[in-house]
């Protein structure tokens, strides 16, 4: 059986007074619901902050973003001893959004994994097409070529998740169909299968992200091979965050 994960990427949102505030608004609604992961991915200057206010509590802190270097010159980078060292356990990797605006690849997608990894930290793995590949049909060449790339060399994939997030529903209200989302979901679960075995395929958890709101996420979570979500917008209030913690299958 596998924990739903319900991640919450606050994107460059929040100072540390508003930070505070939105994680001690959701930890009252969340504190009972231990049948799923909670995690929160606050931007770096509030990290620690946060660590503070979730220590003793069942919700987990992620990163951003990691560089591959433990340290060095490396103006405006993060390295993995500093995300452990600020409190986080998790760290979410390769995010359409840092593909596309800061033009990160495959290549760079799987050092940092590898990064992670070898310090411990769990990875949130995102791969997605855009609009214009999926009208293509491109949709799992896209995904098969973004797994290879990213897991490249990873031979366990005990600290892995997988977030499956459309590039065209992030952020524009758009969201994949149910059925959609779960047919990519079980796509990446038969890769995983014909690559790392049908024990891999079977534990590894896939997030679906892209435009998950309270109104939608308990048909979504309903879906097989759906094992939770990787939320933007919908994580920056705190009773919609909740409600999404406290999703139920339709």
């Amino acid at each position: 059986m596998r924990k739903p994960i319900i991640a919450g990427n606050w994107k460059m949102h929040m100072t540390v007074p508003e930070a505070r505030e939105l994680i001690n608004g959701i930890l009252p609604n969340v504190k009972t619901r231990d049948s799923v992961e909670i995690v929160v991915a606050p931007t770096f200057t509030v990290l620690t902050s946060v660590a503070d206010a979730i220590k003793g509590s069942n919700v987990s802190l992620a990163a951003q973003n990691v560089y591959w270097e433990e340290s060095g010159a490396f103006t405006g980078e993060i390295s993995p001893l500093m995300v452990k060292d600020a409190g986080c356990s998790h760290v979410i990797i390769g995010h359409s959004e840092r593909r596309q605006l800061f033009g990160e690849t495959d290549e760079t997608v799987n050092r940092r994994v590898k990064a992670a990894l070898k310090h411990s930290l769990h990875a949130i793995l995102c791969i997605g097409e855009t609009l214009e590949e999926r009208k293509s049909g491109s949709t799992f060449k896209i995904l098969e070529k973004q797994l290879s790339g990213a897991l490249n060399g990873v031979e366990d994939l005990a600290g892995v998740t997988v977030a499956y997030e459309p590039v065209w529903a992030i952020g524009t209200g758009m969201k994949a169909t149910d059925e959609q989302a779960n047919e990519a979901h079980g796509f990446i679960r038969g890769w995983i299968r014909d690559n790392y075995g049908a024990s891999a395929a079977s534990g590894i958890r896939i997030l679906y992200g892209g435009s998950v709101k309270p109104d939608n996420v308990d048909g979504l979570m309903a879906q097989p091979d759906v094992d939770g979500a990787l939320v933007g917008g919908a994580s920056l209030k705190a009773d919609s965050f909740s409600r999404l913690v406290n999703f139920k299958p339709v």
